[in-house]
């Protein structure tokens, strides 16, 4: 098995800040993406700050825009979007698990 096939080829972790709307509405349309990311089937795995998901670099790319249109449907006039990327073709980069098992409380 090579790496590609063990190891996800791209990690995205994303924030979205709707504007011009505050409190449980805000909360409502953060929900409504985070809702969307994890019906992707992706590993994924929500912050309090950001979501990421592993996987395919055009997948990834096709969610991130997915979200932003998302927003604008339910109802935020505008948007503020934050993104990082680890993108490594041909032999993947490291798996949320790798890089948070062990600083998981284990109780």
């Amino acid at each position: 098995m090579n790496k590609t096939e063990t190891q996800p080829q791209a990690s995205l972790a994303i924030q979205v800040l709707p504007q011009s709307v505050s409190g449980d509405e805000l909360l409502r349309i953060v929900d409504k993406v985070i809702a969307y990311i994890k019906s992707a089937g992706l590993n994924t795995f929500v912050g309090p700050f950001e979501t990421t998901i592993e996987g395919d670099f055009d997948r990834l790319m096709e969610i991130a825009k997915e979200c932003q249109l998302i927003c604008i449907r339910e109802g935020t006039p505008e948007l503020l979007t934050y993104m990082k990327m680890a993108y490594k073709p041909g032999e993947g980069v490291w798996s949320i698990e790798k890089k948070t098992a062990k600083h998981r409380d284990r109780n």
